[in-house]
């Protein structure tokens, strides 16, 4: 039996397949602290993202030091990368980027209207959602994959792909926009690697709450591998444009490296079937 995703305007899928993994083990920087992990025997992982196998991927032996500037693996942020309500402590609008987000009827958060006002062109039109939205809305399961060039980023949801290019080059002065993006990439340490974007397309939002931003937008994205089996993003937003000043929309976000052998879901946005559910409400 084929399984089919099929996305709702105001509907959050809940496609949770482990718990958010909240203290590292090795290495450990200053400031950190949190809850003490969860045992890595606990993760558990479900039957629909392994068909055809005879049984589940288990993953149980114990967390082990970090690889030096290797993010390679699936990783999953759990619930913590939903990210529903919105970007965490934006900061203030500047007077283009409140204008722009009064245009904006989202169907979550602080613009949140009825279905059937809802203009978020992602859950009404099936437009790509776009970045840095891939990270700050519906952030699921991601797999790295690194070559002599670059870092490939592979996206569950909407099974979008990113290149990161580590072959020195420099981001363009004046990109036409793209919805992800440009990005390269550089390893700050043995264990972190940052990552540095522009080009963005103001068509976009940053999130399912509406906030905005403009084609001036610069982001940081900082991945900090913290032991084998668990990673942490933080990203920072610089857009004068739209914020009075720069902000972080995550703050060490926690993953978990699930098993390689894992069959993810296709959660595809299809265009055809949200302008469908979009109607419906509209009609009611």
């Amino acid at each position: 039996m084929r399984g089919r995703l099929v996305l709702t305007v105001g509907a959050i899928v809940a496609s949770v397949t482990v718990a958010v993994l909240t203290r590292a083990q090795a290495p450990v920087g200053p400031g950190r602290g949190g809850p003490p992990p969860i045992p890595l025997a606990q993760v558990k992982w479900e039957t629909w993202n392994n068909p055809g196998l005879r049984a589940l991927p288990l993953d149980t032996e114990p967390d082990g030091p970090a690889p030096r500037r290797d993010l390679t693996g699936i990783w999953d942020p759990a619930r913590g990368g939903i990210g529903a309500r919105g970007a965490r402590n934006p900061a203030p609008l500047t007077d283009w980027g409140k204008k722009k987000g009064n245009t904006h009827r989202s169907g979550d958060g602080v613009r949140q209207v009825t279905a059937d006002q809802i203009n978020d062109p992602l859950s009404t039109l099936g437009d790509p959602g776009g970045y840095p939205r891939q990270l700050l809305f519906e952030l699921r399961q991601v797999q790295f994959l690194q070559t002599p060039q670059s870092v490939v980023a592979l996206f569950m949801w909407e099974r979008r792909w990113r290149v990161i290019w580590t072959d020195g080059r420099q981001l363009p002065t004046d990109p036409d926009p793209r919805w992800y993006a440009y990005a390269i990439g550089r390893w700050e340490d043995d264990y972190t690697f940052v990552v540095n974007s522009n080009g963005t397309d103001e068509r976009t939002w940053l999130d399912n709450a509406g906030n905005p931003h403009s084609n001036d937008l610069r982001v940081e994205e900082r991945w900090r591998r913290i032991s084998e089996k668990r990673l942490e993003l933080t990203v920072t937003l610089d857009d004068p444009t739209a914020y009075t000043k720069t902000w972080v929309a995550l703050d060490k976000l926690q993953f978990v490296q699930i098993p390689p052998t894992t069959d993810l879901m296709e959660m595809m946005n299809a265009a055809s079937e949200v302008q469908a559910v979009a109607a419906q409400y509209k009609e009611k």
